[in-house]
Formats: structure tokens, C-alpha cells, sequence
């Protein structure tokens, strides 16, 4: 899927500058061969930290992140800078079944594979009367694991399907008000050094003003709730006219408890708007569920 994106990115970049040559080059990190719980290895920050080094080493030129895999309880490096946040993807979630059922035709104890806490604690709100298997890997390798048993159903982004031509195994979708995705879910962004003007530049030609005032208000949220990458946090801004609306919520890891804020505001609001929901989250006691949560 990463690869996917990084195709993607360049077909971009080459489209826009059209002397320049652009490569592709493949980076396997600790957490790309790590299969136990992530916050047993240090989380999302540790391996996003691995790919922040070879950048600072110059040993690339633009990183393409997903967002929402970039932490927010602690500052990007010194010398690096998201340049561009390219169109939105699809951000709903989805559940892919073997037997081609919908989440609520699933019985009782049927077993759905997901290592995300999020994701995790939005499938008990719904049903409690699931089974939560962990299950991390790419989206190839969890297939294979649904279609040799080991679990009746997966929960997955629906973005990732689409990017590996796997649409068709998608069973359902989650509206978005159900299931609230992940801040910055579907949205690429393009990292790149400071000091490099030149790549800086070419990256920046591919940023989406709309797409980035909806990662603004995201992540402001995010940061203001010092949440990681164990935090069932979720966030969805979307633009409204001339501005946004952002769909904010926070979740005990049994689903049992849900927090939920909305705020509204114009274009240059979007800080404003991502630190309002999380205040207002705040205030209903998000930090006490969020602290809970080893990381």
C-alpha cells in the first residue's frame, strides 16, 4: 500500500516537473516486520522516527506519510516540514467478511481482526458482543489471514483496499458518523528538510488548500488532546461551503464510554476549530480515558 502511494506521488511530481527525474526508493522499517503490539515496540512515532532520519540523512529527497500515522504528542523534528497535503482519499472504514455478511449479521462472538484501538473500541460500541482478534500486517497478508480462518471478518480503511485494487473485497462500508475515522486518515503528505528548496518547492506544487485546512483543524485537535498512538482518538473535518465542520470523539478501548464534540468555523479558523472539539472533549473527561491507555 505505502509503495502504492509513493507510485502515486511521483507519477505526480514527474507529471509536474517534467525535466526533473524522480525515483522511487523503498524503505523498510522496524515496524513494517514487527507483529506484536505496537505500543510494545514504541508505537506509530518510533518507526515514523526511522523514516525521519533517513531524511535528515539525505539519503531521500520527499517522504510521502500517511497522516494519520504521524504522531501528535510530540513536535517534528528540527529540519524537517510537511510541504503539501495532497486530496483526500477515502477515509471511511470498512469490514470485509469471508462470508460476505454485514457487521450486523455477524453472531455473536464472531471474531474481527484489528490491532487499532480505535477502530477497536468503535466495533464494541456498536456490538459488544464481538471478538477483538489483534491482527497487524498489510492489508495483502490480513487478507490471507481472513481467508485461512483465522478470524470471520477484518476492519480495515477502506483507502488502503482501493490502493492495492482490492476494492471488491470490501463487504461494507461505515458511514462516517458511525464510525469516526482517524485524524488524517486519507490524506498523504508529503514531508520534506527544510533546507531543500528545491524539493520543497516541487511538493509543495501538489498541496490541496481545502485537504489542508481539514489536516490543520485534524491535528490541532490531536495536539490538544496529547494524544498517541494508542489513544482512541477520532477526528473528521470536512469542508462546508466556505468552511469546515469537524466531527470530533474520543472512546474508551471497550466502547463503553463515547465522548463526541462538533465545531464549526471558516477556512482560517481550522487551529481554532481542532482545539475547541478538543477542549470541549477535555472538559467531558477525555484525558482521564486517554491517560488510561499505556504507551
Amino acid at each position: 500500500m505505502a509503495m502504492a502511494q509513493a507510485e502515486q506521488v511521483a507519477g505526480l511530481l514527474r507529471a509536474e516537473w517534467l525535466v526533473r527525474e524522480v525515483r522511487v526508493v523503498p524503505y523498510t522499517t522496524s515496524g513494517d516486520r514487527w507483529t506484536g503490539d505496537l505500543a510494545e515496540a514504541g508505537g506509530k512515532g518510533s518507526f515514523v522516527k526511522e523514516i525521519d532520519r533517513a531524511l535528515l540523512a539525505d539519503e531521500v529527497d520527499v517522504v510521502v506519510h500517511c497522516l494519520k500515522d504521524i504522531p501528535g504528542d510530540e513536535p517534528m523534528p528540527d529540519g524537517l516540514e510537511i510541504v503539501a497535503y495532497l486530496p483526500r482519499d477515502e477515509v471511511r472504514d470498512c469490514l470485509v467478511t469471508a462470508s460476505g455478511a454485514k457487521l450486523k449479521d455477524l453472531p455473536s462472538g464472531a471474531r474481527v481482526g484489528t490491532s487499532s484501538v480505535r477502530r477497536k473500541a468503535q466495533l464494541l460500541a456498536l456490538r459488544r458482543d464481538l471478538t477483538v482478534v489483534p491482527m497487524r500486517g498489510n492489508a495483502n497478508s490480513r487478507l490471507a489471514r481472513l481467508d485461512a480462518g483465522e478470524c470471520d471478518a477484518l476492519m480495515l480503511a477502506a483507502a488502503g483496499l482501493e490502493r492495492i485494487r482490492m476494492a471488491e473485497r470490501i463487504t461494507e462500508l461505515f458511514a462516517t458518523t458511525s464510525v469516526v475515522p482517524a485524524i488524517g486518515a486519507g490524506v498523504p503528505a508529503l514531508q520534506c528538510r527544510t533546507d531543500d528548496a528545491d524539493s520543497a518547492e516541487a511538493a509543495a506544487g501538489l498541496d490541496d488548500p481545502a485537504t489542508r485546512a481539514c489536516a490543520v483543524a485534524e491535528r490541532a485537535l490531536l495536539t490538544t488532546l496529547r494524544g498517541h498512538c494508542n489513544s482512541p482518538i477520532a477526528g473528521h473535518c470536512v469542508p462546508k461551503d466556505d468552511g469546515l465542520t469537524l466531527h470530533a470523539a474520543v472512546y474508551r478501548p471497550g466502547g463503553d464510554i463515547v465522548l463526541e464534540a462538533f465545531e464549526n468555523g471558516l477556512f482560517p479558523m481550522a487551529e481554532w476549530i481542532g482545539e475547541a472539539a478538543g477542549q470541549t472533549l477535555l472538559d467531558q473527561g477525555a484525558r482521564e480515558l486517554i491517560d488510561a491507555i499505556p504507551h
